[in-house]
């Protein structure tokens, strides 16, 4: 079934670039609508992966022989990269992590640890994802700060005036995702960034969701700190990257003691290496870094402003096909959406109906998707969530939509 953004982008090209999906699941041709938890990778970054270890694998930065130099150049031309990616200001504001997770766990640490006190409030939002819950949990326990939630209206849009009310002078940081991984809602974040700096707060922004689906540009949207993990832009899982005004990091402590995040060890003294290798001690994840220039690449040859469209077409074309299913619900109806849709169904347990899902071959996630405070908030115990990416097509969604009637079907 062709659409005008598929007369942009050959789609069942771009198909055969991804090794994975040519499979079946319970001899059904695999639909794989899973991609908000990790996207396949095309062929392009798993020969980078492969170029690596056959060709030059080796550790960096401290080698002379030419293995190491060639790893290292590799190593380093992926921040450059992401530099660019991002249009941050310097390179050395690039830090390379584990993952969303791990960059909001440093900042916490760090920043956090240093500069935040007693009384001093820090503001997230019910749509977060636990891993931007649980770290400024854990600091206000440790140093008796204040935690304050900005809510979220029955359309799964953060309500800003109440946003406006929680801000105070004593509010010293602000970290709220970027896009919804549960409902697909994309926040007004330069708005959200605006306001905490009008109080003087520190911003950080969770880009996991965001960053293969949104431009993003730190300096436009003044950041102070934007996270996001590899795998969620087509690239390797273990791979993540915290983005910190130089300032700011130049300020924080390292977060892991090691090597290569030092300048000099004595047993009386250590002097701590610069930004950014004073937060990357030890040997690092060295292929996939070096793989996700690659993956970056290859979104960069697709224009990511053509797989937005796909995408945005591909999420229309679903909430209309699953509006006129009887008894199911959407959840989470922002006017600013990526490709997630979230759905619940009357008398149907969003377990039994991902069970069967995937007995016909369709991938999806089910449950509370690490945001149990936001299922509260919607009086559910969790959620069907279909999410799509430029691999996908309207065929596939006819599938499941003849999936769900299935569904309905057997429990009926």
């Amino acid at each position: 079934m062709q659409t005008a953004v598929d007369k942009t982008l050959d789609i069942q090209q771009i198909r055969r670039d991804f090794p994975v999906l040519d499979q079946s699941i319970n001899g059904k041709p695999l639909v794989y609508f899973d991609n908000a938890a990790t996207n396949q990778k095309p062929l392009s970054v798993i020969g980078a992966l492969t170029n690596y270890y056959e060709g030059y694998n080796a550790n960096i930065h401290r080698g002379i022989h030419h293995l190491a130099e060639k790893a290292t150049a590799a190593f380093e031309a992926s921040r450059r990269a992401i530099q660019q990616f991002l249009n941050a200001k310097h390179w050395e504001e690039i830090i390379f992590t584990y993952g969303t997770t791990d960059g909001i766990n440093l900042v916490a640490q760090t920043y956090g640890r240093r500069f935040l006190t007693e009384g001093d409030e820090i503001i997230i939002s019910t749509m977060e994802h636990h891993s931007n819950i649980v770290p400024w949990q854990m600091l206000c326990e440790e140093r008796g700060c204040v935690l304050k939630v900005i809510p979220v209206d029955d359309n799964g849009e953060l309500i800003l005036e109440e946003y406006e009310k929680l801000l105070t002078a004593r509010t010293k940081f602000v970290s709220v995702v970027h896009v919804s991984n549960a409902l697909g809602t994309i926040n007004p974040v330069k708005t959200i960034i605006d306001m905490a700096h009008a109080v003087g707060a520190v911003v950080l922004i969770d880009g996991a969701q965001a960053t293969s689906h949104v431009d993003i540009d730190v300096q436009a949207l003044d950041t102070d700190f934007y996270v996001f993990s590899a795998h969620k832009l087509y690239g390797p899982t273990g791979m993540g990257v915290l983005y910190g005004k130089k300032a700011l990091l130049d300020d924080m402590p390292p977060y892991r003691g090691g090597g290569e995040m030092i300048k000099e060890v004595t047993f009386e003294k250590t002097t701590y290496n610069e930004i950014p290798y004073k937060f990357e001690a030890g040997t690092p994840n060295i292929a996939d870094v070096v793989a996700v220039k690659t993956a970056l690449e290859y979104m960069a040859s697709l224009g990511k402003e053509n797989i937005a469209a796909h995408e945005h077409d591909l999420l229309q074309y679903a909430t209309a096909q699953l509006s006129e299913i009887e008894g199911l619900r959407i959840i989470g109806q922002a006017k600013d959406k990526i490709s997630v849709i979230s759905f619940v169904m009357d008398g149907i347990h969003h377990q039994d109906t991902g069970v069967i899902l995937d007995q016909l071959g369709i991938a999806v996630r089910t449950g509370h998707h690490c945001t149990q405070p936001l299922m509260r908030r919607f009086n559910i115990a969790g959620t069907t969530r279909a999410s799509f990416a430029v691999y996908n097509t309207r065929d596939e969604i006819d599938c499941l939509v003849q999936g769900i009637h299935r569904v309905k079907k057997m429990m009926s």
